[in-house]
């Protein structure tokens, strides 16, 4: 006899109905809408992260298993999960492509606006995880010299009793005061609160102040690892040229004046690719089948079978490379355009600003990776071949005639 399950989910995780409707009684809503009323009968509840997953939420109910379409788990109580003997999973490493393109995006639009180009620059990426090790594979497809720090992967890769460890191929780590050197620091760590490596501040006044003058900060992490006013001091006295903020202290809340400092400020989307909320959604559908035993009955090709390829023709190079890369990234996802979305809240009443913020996520566009977007490349500028391919591209060339 064929189960029946009760689903909660919210309705801003894609193809929710094509992959739970066959389970059971799905009911979709707003994320700021599930409390503990709407999940007391449930037995399966998904999630993003702008819902509280915890004992009040959850105490009383018959909920059995809990996903989360998202990297991070600080919405969720862990401990009360596994007291309760409650199933869970996460998507880590679902959206970190695109938060990597997201970087880079911004990086090749604050190159055009401060004139400099990437490969003069030296990136210091803090967090070599997921998202940090994709952001480090483009930096250095651009020339960026890199830095980088992890101190708990550090400590495992010269754990001698860890596979691995000491292999030639391993990443060499810098110190995080030798990384403050750089000229650009991007950030990609989890919120922590306790132990050596708390990331909760990480970037307090006194951190940033001891950045290298001039040099730019961007945070896609977590709001909470900078501390807003030693981000805003350090702005506003020069010490730091620019800076590029996804995420933000007390979100949907945020410092306004903050964002009229930053050089980019966007609404914590640098993940919202399609194809990461897919990877996403799909994590924790596979998790769910897993747990009760039940086979998968969603192809992931429904998904993508009705978006349209795009196509960009490489057919002027009068231009330095970074402006080149720039203009094709512009076709696929324009950062800036997320910025001015953003910035509109700055023109609202107060009271419609948090409302602004929210909806800006919740109604996100459809955005594709790099993959979706086929360049092509006559053969009179084949040398570009390479490097677009290296940025995840896909490419095609016409063949150099003889």
């Amino acid at each position: 006899m064929k189960k029946f399950y009760r689903i909660v989910a919210d309705k801003n995780i894609p193809m929710i109905e094509k992959m739970y409707s066959s389970l059971g009684e799905l009911t979709v809503l707003d994320g700021h809408s599930i409390n503990a009323a709407a999940v007391r009968e449930a037995d399966i509840l998904l999630v993003r992260s702008v819902s509280l997953v915890d004992r009040k939420l959850l105490e009383g109910s018959r909920v059995r298993f809990v996903g989360t379409a998202t990297i991070g788990t600080d919405h969720i109580d862990l401990e009360y999960l596994k007291e309760k003997e409650i199933g869970f999973a996460s998507a880590p490493g679902s959206n970190a492509q695109s938060v990597a393109e997201y970087v880079l995006a911004g990086l090749l639009v604050l190159g055009k606006r401060l004139g400099f180009s990437l490969h003069e620059k030296t990136l210091g990426v803090v967090g070599v995880g997921n998202v940090g090790r994709k952001v480090v594979k483009l930096a250095r497809a651009m020339g960026m010299e890199v830095l980088l720090n992890d101190p708990p992967l550090a400590r495992e890769m010269n754990d001698p009793s860890k596979p691995g460890a000491h292999e030639p191929s391993a990443q060499i780590f810098v110190p995080l005061d030798r990384l403050l050197e750089a000229d650009i620091i991007t950030l990609h760590v989890p919120l922590t609160f306790e132990g050596v490596d708390a990331t909760v501040r990480l970037f307090d006044e006194f951190r940033i102040s001891r950045m290298k003058k001039g040099s730019i900060l961007i945070n896609t992490s977590r709001g909470r690892v900078v501390e807003t006013q030693g981000l805003r001091k350090a702005l506003e006295n020069k010490h730091l040229s620019a800076c590029i903020l996804d995420v933000w202290e007390n979100e949907p809340v945020i410092n306004y004046e903050l964002l009229q400092q930053a050089a980019i400020g966007t609404p914590h989307i640098a993940g919202y690719s399609f194809d990461g909320k897919i990877n996403g959604a799909e994590m924790i559908y596979l998790a769910v089948c897993r747990y009760f035993d039940l086979q998968p009955a969603w192809n992931r090709n429904e998904a993508l079978h009705d978006t349209t390829p795009r196509k960009v023709m490489l057919d002027s190079v009068d231009s330095s490379t970074n402006e080149i890369v720039r203009k094709v990234i512009k076709e696929c996802y324009d950062i800036e355009r997320d910025d001015a979305h953003l910035r509109l809240m700055l023109s609202l009443p107060e009271n419609d600003r948090k409302t602004h913020f929210k909806k800006l996520r919740a109604e996100y566009p459809k955005r594709r990776e790099f993959y979706a977007t086929t360049i092509f490349i006559p053969s009179q500028h084949q040398q570009y071949a390479d490097l677009f391919s290296a940025l995840g591209f896909t490419v095609e060339t016409e063949m150099i005639k003889q």
